[in-house]
């Protein structure tokens, strides 16, 4: 700098609108102005709302000589709190992406996100194209220098609002589960509906189909088989269409609303802005009501299925890598899949038709042999099918010709085997009853002892209290467990009287008397497998001719 001149300095104003992001250049002549509106209900009163705010923007935009109208965008019935599910959102987002839009109005922020974090991403990248969005209520635009401040500030206050509801209604549910009130969804729910006097009422033809998949289940039929003979002859789903899910039959076989009953509290709802499902597992209230409404299935039917399902998630498999069995997948395509092992290794046996010099031969084979050779199982036996099922129907029919006054002996022994533990005479009421009221009276306690921290009786009494209220629970805990037990026994015993009365000398092998009588047959060489019946004491040898 030469000696003597002053330094000065210049300001140069900004002549040009800034580019917008790289996306397209500063638009002339109108701005295009689009609209977004939001009601949170679908209820009437919000729904004129929703009518109204549509009509009110189009007015207001069509009104200013420099706006066009590039849209109204109105999504209704849904929450603010995520973007995800708001279609016209999103369409009104893909149209500013696609530079259509040039302006948005709205009429706050908690029609435009109760989600802070949602709602200043989408400002941001909004304006980095050059899009502002004014927010009429709280007179905000958002391409100024300190919309950011009060977006923060105001949007927090709208997902503080969201939080504080959301906690109200998961308070109201709560209580709603503490007094056992039971609510269907009837369009989701096959075999009832609302009846006149507002109570769940069965619909017959409804109830037979669920009846029908409980049965056929207890056959021994996967929910495949269920499936295919369900759509096989047109019927219909609780929602009137002819297309079954394996889910849906899932659902109806562990929904114990089918017994008269309610489990209440099933799912919870993690927090207010992802509104995760997720199953309760013990993390919330739950609640069991019993004899609510009308039942479908017998509650020793309903058992029997749980125990069914238990056993076929518990089939083995073999382990590619070790030769071990682990947990497989339940087969009713044949019976001996699930039924005939090996007694070397354990692992099942696997049906194989053999084709020599042009002729079919079915054989049944150990997997761990079919898959590794003689590395873990050195000597098990191929079985011819013939062989097995003629031996295995000899077994049956020599079972269907024994006496009356045997089947009687059976079925006494059966009942003593499956019979509970021997209970005190104690009554689940009476032990709710007195939990109830340790309950009330370890409250009164606990005021007392916090009061009064030095007194050492009080401290005495509130654990002599809290003792018998663990040993109550479990007392509840293992009369519920008898309660179940007893159920399965019932459910067993009717099983076990219903086929000993049709069982009849057959001249066939049929896999479903097989599923219903036996529960396992064991190769113990190539001439001999081990019958277990399905009822107690009852295990014989048979010969392969």
């Amino acid at each position: 700098m030469e000696q003597g001149l002053e330094r000065r300095v210049r300001v140069i104003p900004a002549t040009k609108s800034p580019p917008t992001g790289g996306h397209r250049g500063p638009r002339q002549g109108r701005q295009r102005v689009a609209a977004y509106c939001r009601v949170s209900t679908d209820s009437e009163e919000q729904l004129t709302s929703y009518e109204a705010q549509k009509e009110y923007y189009t007015q207001k935009i069509q009104d200013n000589p420099d706006w066009e109208l590039a849209g109204i965008f109105a999504d209704k019935g849904l929450s603010g709190t995520s973007m995800k599910k708001r279609a016209e959102f999103n369409k009104m987002i893909a149209a500013c992406k696609r530079g259509r839009i040039d302006l948005i109005l709205a009429k706050s922020l908690s029609r435009f996100a109760r989600n802070t974090v949602d709602c200043l991403d989408t400002v941001r990248m909004l304006k980095g194209r050059g899009i502002g969005v004014i927010f009429e209520k709280e007179n905000i635009n958002t391409l100024t220098e300190s919309s950011e401040f009060l977006i923060t500030l105001f949007s927090g206050f709208a997902q503080a609002e969201s939080e504080s509801l959301s906690k109200n209604v998961s308070w109201g549910k709560e209580k709603s589960i503490k007094a056992g009130k039971v609510t269907f969804q009837y369009k989701k729910l096959l075999g009832y509906r609302k009846g006149e006097d507002s109570r769940p009422e069965i619909v017959p033809e409804e109830a037979e189909t669920v009846r029908r998949i409980y049965r056929r289940y207890l056959d021994g039929c996967s929910l495949s088989q269920i499936q295919q003979e369900l759509e096989a002859d047109h019927v219909p789903t609780a929602q009137a269409i002819q297309r079954w899910s394996y889910q849906v039959i899932h659902n109806i076989l562990t929904n114990e609303r089918y017994i008269g009953d309610a489990l209440l509290g099933k799912t919870y709802i993690t927090d207010c802005i992802s509104k995760q499902v997720k199953k309760n597992n013990g993390e919330r209230l739950q609640s069991y009501v019993e004899n609510n409404h009308p039942a479908i299935i017998p509650k020793d039917m309903f058992y029997r299925v749980q125990e069914e399902m238990t056993r076929r998630s518990s089939k083995r498999k073999v382990l590619q890598k070790s030769g071990k069995t682990e947990l497989g997948k339940y087969s009713a395509k044949y019976a001996l899949t699930e039924l005939l092992v090996c007694g070397e290794c354990g692992s099942p046996y696997k049906r194989v038709t053999w084709a020599r010099n042009g002729k079919k031969r079915i054989v049944w084979r150990c997997v761990s042999r079919l898959e590794f050779g003689t590395k873990y199982c050195h000597s098990s036996p191929t079985l011819a099918e013939e062989k097995l099922h003629q031996a295995i129907l000899e077994a049956i029919n020599e079972f269907a010709q024994a006496g009356t006054e045997v089947k009687s002996d059976m079925l006494e022994f059966a009942a003593m085997a499956w019979s509970g533990g021997e209970s005190d005479g104690t009554s689940l009421i009476t032990l709710r009853q007195r939990l109830k009221d340790v309950n009330a009276q370890q409250a009164l306690l606990l005021d007392q002892v916090l009061e009064h921290m030095d007194d050492t009786a009080l401290t005495s009494q509130l654990k002599a209290l809290v003792d018998e209220k663990q040993t109550i629970q479990e007392q509840i805990s293992a009369l519920e467990q008898d309660a179940v037990r007893s159920a399965n026994q019932a459910s067993r015993m009717a099983e076990l009287r219903a086929w000993m009365a049709r069982l009849e000398v057959n001249t066939e092998y049929q896999d479903e008397q097989v599923r219903m009588a036996i529960e396992k047959i064991t190769v113990l060489d190539a001439e001999t497998i081990r019958i277990k019946f399905r009822y107690p004491g009852l295990e014989i040898d048979k010969k392969l001719r």
